[in-house]
């Protein structure tokens, strides 16, 4: 096939992708290591496998990677606006179909996923689970070829195990979210990296002195609020959990709910997986020229059919920036049209932060495929000695040692006996 048999828009951007993916490749040495190790072992020789994932160069490496320990795979966008057309190109040039096109519709999107889902899957990679959804409510046939996959996001986890719950989950999930080596890193450093960085592409804003509302106080919203208050911002977190909430005062935050901080925030930073958290009763009583973005996974974060009916104008006044104007005149801008504004107004993570979520990736799907068929039809979490391993091989690419314990401090850490 061609590369415009799989809806890419310019195959003539190959070149451009090759570089992006070479640059990102040399922050990524744990992927490195493991790519060398799957080339040599080929655990995924003949494995179907269908992911549906942001197409980025750090993507592309994960994609590499699987190629050489030996899957056919396809891949699909996880988002209309994460994709780096370059990217997408310069993998159907390396003879890996990709269904992507960034700015595509809601149709396209979707048609995608069926064309990844078509591919029959034995292995799946989601990034958010619609792929998965999808596979359970439209394409059920296809489910008895399935081993197991993987789901990289909260979002994504979240959903999967509802699923669970209600007994409609058909096949195992690795939820490498929750990996150690992924939420510490990938979800805080990365998150909060990436979202400030989308947000000053978007509207190159002074951070410092301003007002900086971040909804939800998980392990992204902890990243977004460290490096906001690292750029010198005033930041105020709303949350619904008690423990958070308290941890988020500890850390030395304002805490307050978001109908108060509604009235005095400046930029205002959704990042917990759940609907209308910014909503019409917060729109009506936000200052002029307020900013609104979304880290979240899926855009129902803000109420943006909410703000759509408020405003009597609506015009696109930067490339990543939606202005409505509100009956009384004022204006409230929307980042990014609500979706990740870290991958839809910059590049998403930093490559050295994604080499150990997408570790753990590569090594679950090793994993599944020798395992998959033993577990039982619910949402696992990643493996011990997986996360482990990657923690290792991240050390070792960073040349750093260690202590290991010695026989007697292991034989006394499992001892019941009396310390002294």
């Amino acid at each position: 096939m061609t590369a415009k048999n799989y809806d890419i828009k310019d195959p003539s951007l190959a070149p451009e992708g090759r570089k992006k993916t070479e640059w990102a490749a040399q922050e990524m040495p744990v992927l490195r290591l493991i790519r060398e190790r799957f080339k040599e072992e080929k655990p995924l020789k003949g494995i179907r496998v269908s992911g549906c994932l942001h197409i980025t160069s750090e993507t592309a490496n994960l994609a590499l990677t699987l190629k050489a320990g030996g899957a056919d795979l396809v891949l699909c966008a996880s988002n209309p606006l994460s994709t780096q057309d370059e990217v997408a190109a310069f993998l159907v040039e390396e003879g890996i179909p990709v269904f992507a096109i960034r700015g595509e519709d809601r149709e396209t999107y979707y048609r995608h996923i069926y064309s990844a889902l078509a591919h029959q899957p034995q292995i799946t990679i989601d990034d958010g689970a619609d792929l998965v959804s999808t596979l359970h409510k439209e394409r059920t046939e296809l489910l008895g070829n399935v081993i197991g996959g993987t789901e990289e996001t909260t979002t994504g986890v979240i959903r999967l195990r509802a699923m669970a719950k209600d007994g409609a989950l058909r096949y195992p999930i690795i939820a490498v979210n929750d990996a150690l080596t992924k939420h510490f890193f990938d979800n805080r450093y990365g998150t909060g990296q990436s979202t400030i960085d989308g947000i000053l592409r978007a509207t190159n804003v002074l951070l410092a002195g301003k007002n900086f509302v971040v909804a939800g106080y998980g392990w992204c919203s902890r990243g977004i609020a460290m490096r906001a208050r690292g750029m010198g911002a005033n930041v105020i977190i709303t949350e619904v959990n008690p423990l958070r909430a308290l941890e988020a005062v500890m850390d030395g935050y304002r805490v307050m709910p978001m109908r108060e901080a509604a009235k005095i925030g400046d930029i205002f930073v959704t990042s917990t997986g759940d609907i209308n958290v910014i909503d019409r009763q917060h729109f009506e009583v936000m200052k002029d020229g307020a900013i609104l973005a979304n880290s979240g996974h899926f855009n129902v974060e803000i109420n943006i059919p909410a703000l759509e009916g408020m405003a009597v104008e609506k015009r696109r006044i930067r490339p990543s920036v939606d202005q409505y104007v509100l009956p009384d005149g004022r204006r409230i801008n929307l980042l990014a049209e609500g979706r990740l504004v870290n991958l839809a107004a910059a590049e998403g993570h930093p490559s050295a932060v994604m080499d150990m979520s997408f570790a753990n990736q590569a090594l679950c799907i090793a994993y599944l495929v020798k395992n998959g068929e033993k577990l039982e039809k619910k949402v696992y979490p990643v493996p011990k000695e997986i996360d482990r391993e990657v923690a290792r091989l991240k050390l070792r690419a960073l040349g750093i040692e260690i202590d290991t314990l010695t026989p007697e401090q292991e034989k006394y850490l499992s001892s019941w006996e009396e310390g002294t």
